[in-house]
């Protein structure tokens, strides 16, 4: 079989064992050539980095030209960590992975510099979350870049993650929780949504699919759509009785005024329309129930690890954000007790030891 020699191509096998190849020109980034040597993608791309400038190729094909901003979303999109990970992180990494295509598709992904990134994020500075969220987007993007060798190094490591200054959803307070339960009274769909928010620490994602087969021996099952993690959860006899007194012939607890299944966005809006319904002032969510539960665990005098093994968290730092709305003063005064009973004092009834 005879062979191509082509100059400035450049190739090995990775760790993996596959054969990669490269055009590689003094003074420019390299330039995976993908497909079998000889064939007429291979041959345009290389054409296309010999002369630095895209061939003339039919419509629509140069969004995915290889090399390209375009090509390098393309393959993030049909990857592993892309896919796997939870809908709604999809959902806001394709939002500003898309920005970032818009305005930089047709670009090498390999002539991305530290300096665009910082310029990018920069330009969302006017609302913090925004540029968060920008830039772990494109954190993905370009660490799937490295792993399939399209880059050598990730460009925005050396970039620092914007901060954001939020205590995020508000946490629900004793009198919110109060008023709530006052306007919807159990048996009612509003008062079972509550309760499963409330008295399992869950997100919506998770509360919206609960149902009768998940209950087995006074607990709660339940896999968290965002983390994959399995957990067990007792069922406290507040929400057992709520359960109990709500009718319900489906598979979920929760459904619409149809009968379907909640999705995440219709639980929401329906949701905030049975707080308004109730008087509640906005900003009122359901996310702040999570935050709730695990607030009324650590004024409870619950351990960070036992409140995470409720709400499933990983990262202990995230949850001291959670519990950050405890009754600090009641929480102290439970300390001082438990201190006093361990170390009572030696001195008499008259003041002296």
């Amino acid at each position: 079989m005879s062979k191509i020699k082509l100059p400035h191509i450049h190739q090995f096998a990775d760790r993996h064992g596959k054969v990669r190849r490269y055009v590689r020109l003094p003074g420019r980034k390299r330039v995976p050539l993908l497909g079998a040597p000889g064939s007429k993608g291979f041959m345009e791309t290389y054409e296309a980095a010999i002369a630095d400038k895209p061939q003339a190729v039919a419509v629509g094909a140069t969004r995915t030209l290889p090399g390209t901003v375009n090509a390098a979303v393309v393959s993030y999109y049909n990857s592993a960590g892309y896919q796997l990970s939870a809908p709604d992180t999809r959902k806001t990494r394709r939002y500003f992975v898309e920005q970032f295509r818009r305005e930089n598709g047709d670009k090498r992904i390999a002539l991305l510099q530290p300096r665009h990134i910082t310029e990018m994020v920069a330009a969302r500075a006017g609302t913090p979350s925004a540029a968060a969220n920008f830039y772990n987007a494109i954190r993905a993007l370009l660490t799937h870049c490295v792993e399939v060798g399209l880059i050598d190094v990730d460009p925005s490591r050396s970039v620092k993650r914007p901060k954001v200054k939020t205590d995020g959803y508000r946490t629900w307070t004793e009198e919110d929780i109060a008023q709530f339960e006052a306007h919807h009274p159990v048996g009612t769909r509003a008062r079972l949504a509550l309760g499963l928010l409330l008295y399992t620490g869950q997100r919506r994602s998770d509360v919206i699919k609960m149902g009768r087969q998940y209950l087995r021996d006074g607990l709660l099952h339940v896999r968290q759509q965002k983390t994959g993690k399995a957990l067990a959860i007792p069922l406290a006899d507040a929400l057992l009785e709520i359960i109990d007194a709500t009718p319900s012939g489906h598979m979920t607890f929760l459904v619409t005024a149809s009968g379907k299944p909640f999705d995440p966005k219709s639980f929401t809006n329906w949701f905030r329309r049975v707080c308004n319904e109730a008087g509640l002032p906005n900003g009122i969510s359901a996310h702040g129930l999570r935050k709730s539960a695990c607030r009324r665990l650590a004024e409870a005098g619950c351990s960070a690890n036992l409140i995470a093994a409720i709400s499933g968290h990983a990262s202990l730092g995230e949850l001291t954000r959670y519990t950050a709305a405890a009754d600090q003063a009641k929480m102290a005064r439970t300390a001082i007790d438990a201190m006093a009973e361990m170390f009572p004092s030696t001195r008499t009834s008259g003041g002296k030891p």
